[in-house]
């Protein structure tokens, strides 16, 4: 079974807010923290591939890869961190390392400056070729002060998930369920829905939403209850709100520690790709976001 969690890096301001929140989930989960870069130009030397303090020549790959390995053993003393450059396509490479993984963590909006990574669509070519739980960090506006021993910044605020009440989506729920477990046991479960067309009759909508949310409700709350019996710490908060579901779901997810969305595992003529609720909650939501595929 995967023991470690895996960051890609690539230079950039997103890539290194990636690696910070990756020590952390690390951390938490009790396990190693695994650093990548990985890009597509010229094979590294030998000593620049399997890269364990600073100092490994004036490659700024090598020097930015083992200045934050360093930095993240000085801020979280006993996480082992381990780290390695690796030459080819990034989203080929990143999927074929995940499958290692617990869980793979990238920067969202990655520009970076070392050739090759994370460039363009990168991350999201990468979250559709695993299976694996992918999570997406932008830097924070104003980053708390990284003092060692510290979780807190991984562990603020409630874990928020995006549930389907018509689709199995046990994979997403179960992930969850176990990130809020880590954090101390918040969770805020919304299933998004929308009311038939009544035109401009007020009375008419009104009585709708009065008569369909209990039913609603009650489909939310019979699809988390073996997740409230398997993860019994966890406080969970049923939110059903009504409207487009990418919007609500935003709304719901203001000031969380994580939100998770699912992505059915599915090809399409065009190849493999994330579902609208996904593709717009990766690009609008200002907390870390887990992907995370299910049947």
């Amino acid at each position: 079974m995967p023991q470690h969690v895996t960051a890609g890096l690539d230079g950039s301001a997103e890539s290194a807010a990636a690696a910070e929140w990756a020590a952390r989930e690390a951390r938490l989960r009790q396990v190693a923290l695994r650093l990548l870069l990985v890009s597509d130009g010229p094979a590294p030397t030998r000593a620049a591939t399997e890269t364990g303090t600073a100092g490994a020549g004036r490659d700024p790959a090598a020097e930015f890869l083992a200045g934050t390995a360093d930095a993240l053993r000085g801020r979280h003393p006993g996480l082992e961190v381990r780290a390695r450059r690796l030459t080819g396509r990034p989203p080929a490479v990143l999927a074929r390392e995940a499958a290692q993984a617990d869980l793979v963590v990238l920067g969202s909006r990655g520009l970076g400056s070392v050739r090759g990574f994370l460039l363009g669509s990168v991350a999201l070519a990468t979250i559709v070729r695993t299976d694996r739980p992918v999570v997406l960090v932008r830097p924070q506006r104003r980053p708390g002060p990284a003092v060692p021993g510290e979780e807190a910044g991984a562990a603020a605020g409630s874990v928020v998930v995006g549930v389907d009440v018509h689709q199995t989506c046990d994979a997403t729920l179960d992930f969850a369920f176990g990130e809020a477990a880590l954090r101390g046991g918040r969770l805020r479960a919304v299933h998004c829905w929308s009311l038939p067309p009544f035109g401009r009759d007020a009375l008419a909508l009104e009585m709708a939403l009065r008569e369909m949310r209990p039913d609603i409700a009650r489909e939310l709350r019979n699809v988390l209850a073996p997740w409230r019996q398997k993860y019994p710490s966890v406080e969970v908060t049923e939110l059903t709100p009504v409207g487009g579901v990418s919007d609500r779901l935003l709304q719901s997810a203001a000031g969380a520690a994580l939100v998770v969305v699912g992505r059915r595992i599915r090809t399409a003529r065009a190849g493999s790709r994330l579902g609208p609720v996904a593709h717009a909650v990766i690009h609008h939501c200002a907390s870390p976001v887990a992907v995370v595929a299910h049947d």
